[in-house]
């Protein structure tokens, strides 16, 4: 064979070996010739990793911001539940102390009644024998049989006397006894009532309880990245929401001088930055949202109702471009947030569980309106 064809036999061959090394490079590179080859992975286990080639991923691949934003919205609603749950508790914890108070007032009522009704009673006995001693004749057989009239005239003045006492003992007691009997029938009325309001605090309790353990759980399967986004997500929402406010001129105009009892209010509520949120609570340590308006306003001398649903109902109400420092806004159609106006446009309140008393944009949540306590 000449020189030229047997170059161009060589070339062929090594195209050819070429071709052959890179179809098999998977099997060639996988296996090594002395050693058997290794069992196949198991169902669910992971692929072995080819020499050379990149290590797979243990990292999760994170929610996208669609899935983060129905998570965020769900949260929401569930936080929201509990602090509905948590304003019915507070309803009823507050009314259950009233009752007990009267209960405990009518207890003393009726103790005492009842001593009042024994010492009539002996009053009224001790007369009835003593008139049964003076009185056993008639009235024309003892003048006769008296040696002095004058003494059975004073004797029948004195008997005179003691039968209208007597009289007047009667009618008391029968006042006492139906003033006792009313007493009874009050305290258990109140005691009936006073267990309903027991009990609904006790379901109160328990929804408050499994909304929070339903968000926390939510919360939980989230990854480190999703819960950083998420928060992300919720700062971005707020400030969309504040920022809307805002540009509709609501707070043209408003001035942030208030009166010394609003200061005072702010002042405690100011104070409170950084405890953290716990439902039913009311200080010193930690607070729910109406816990810390109600403590706020009691430390500026103005007592206020307990639950942010009653701060809305009784309060007096004022607009929104007329509301100054220490008043207070109502949030939700259901009236179950408060917060207080610290002025330019920044509310102090104490949001949710697993959050602390912080001060935020008034406008980030939907406005029901706003009451002053000191109206």
């Amino acid at each position: 064979m000449g020189s030229g064809k047997r170059g161009l036999l060589a070339a062929a061959v090594t195209v050819v070996c070429a071709v052959t090394v890179l179809a098999g490079a998977g099997t060639a590179f996988a296996s090594v010739p002395s050693e058997p080859s290794a069992p196949p992975p198991a169902s669910g286990s992971p692929s072995p990793t080819l020499p050379g080639s990149p290590a797979p991923s243990t990292t999760p691949t994170p929610a996208p911001d669609k899935d983060l934003q129905k998570i965020r919205k769900r949260l929401d609603r569930l936080y929201h539940e509990a602090a509905v749950a948590t304003d019915a508790y507070n309803a009823a914890e507050e009314k259950a102390e009233k009752q007990s108070a009267r209960v405990d007032d009518l207890n003393e009522r009726i103790a005492e009644g009842r001593r009042k009704l024994k010492r009539l009673k002996d009053q009224a006995g001790a007369a009835a024998r003593a008139q049964y001693r003076n009185g056993g004749l008639p009235p024309t057989a003892r003048f006769l049989l008296s040696d002095d009239p004058q003494q059975f005239a004073d004797s029948a003045a004195t008997i005179l006397n003691g039968e209208r006492a007597t009289r007047k003992l009667l009618t008391e007691m029968a006042r006492t006894q139906k003033e006792l009997q009313a007493d009874s029938d009050d305290a258990a009325a109140r005691m009936k009532k006073l267990e309903d309001d027991r009990e609904d605090k006790a379901a109160a309790k328990k929804k408050i309880k499994k909304r929070i353990a339903d968000a926390e759980l939510v919360e939980s399967g989230l990854e480190k990245k999703e819960k950083e986004r998420l928060a992300e997500l919720e700062r971005q929402a707020a400030h969309a929401a504040q920022t809307a406010w805002v540009d509709t001129g609501v707070l043209d105009g408003i001035s942030d001088k208030t009166s010394a009892e609003g200061r005072k209010a702010v002042a405690f509520a100011t104070a409170q930055l950084g405890k953290p949120y716990v439902w039913g609570a009311e200080g010193p340590d930690s607070f729910d949202c109406s816990g810390l308006t109600s403590q706020a306003w009691a430390a500026a001398g103005r007592p206020i109702p307990r639950t942010s649903q009653e701060q809305w109902r009784r309060l007096p109400h004022v607009a929104v471009k007329d509301m100054r420092p220490g008043d207070l806004i109502i949030y939700f159609d259901d009236a179950t947030h408060v917060a207080m106006y610290a002025g330019d446009g920044k509310i102090i309140h104490a949001p949710r569980p697993g959050r602390t008393v912080t001060v935020t944009g008034a406008g980030t949540m939907p406005i029901l309106g706003v009451v002053r306590p000191n109206g």
